[in-house]
């Protein structure tokens, strides 16, 4: 992933989810009204106003627990019906 000239590396998070080997990237970016954000390979992203909840979101949107898988599972099944 390359960086704008704006944004500033925070952190990276590497993980897989939906079978897949993913990495998540943390930046800011103090020009927008949401400085703070991330972004995943598979094309996920969020952005927040204020630092908390980034580090969590990207690291569960990697680590994703059992019963997010669940649902994300369940989510697929009943799109596809």
């Amino acid at each position: 992933m390359k960086l704008e000239t704006n944004e500033f590396w925070v952190g990276t998070y590497h993980g897989r989810h939906d079978s897949r080997t993913v990495t998540v990237t943390v930046t800011r970016d103090d020009s927008c009204p949401k400085p703070f954000a991330w972004t995943c390979t598979c094309g996920a992203s969020r952005s927040f106003p204020t630092e908390d909840g980034v580090d969590r979101t990207a690291w569960r949107h990697t680590h994703p627990t059992l019963f997010d898988q669940l649902r994300h599972k369940a989510a697929r099944l009943l799109r596809s019906s």
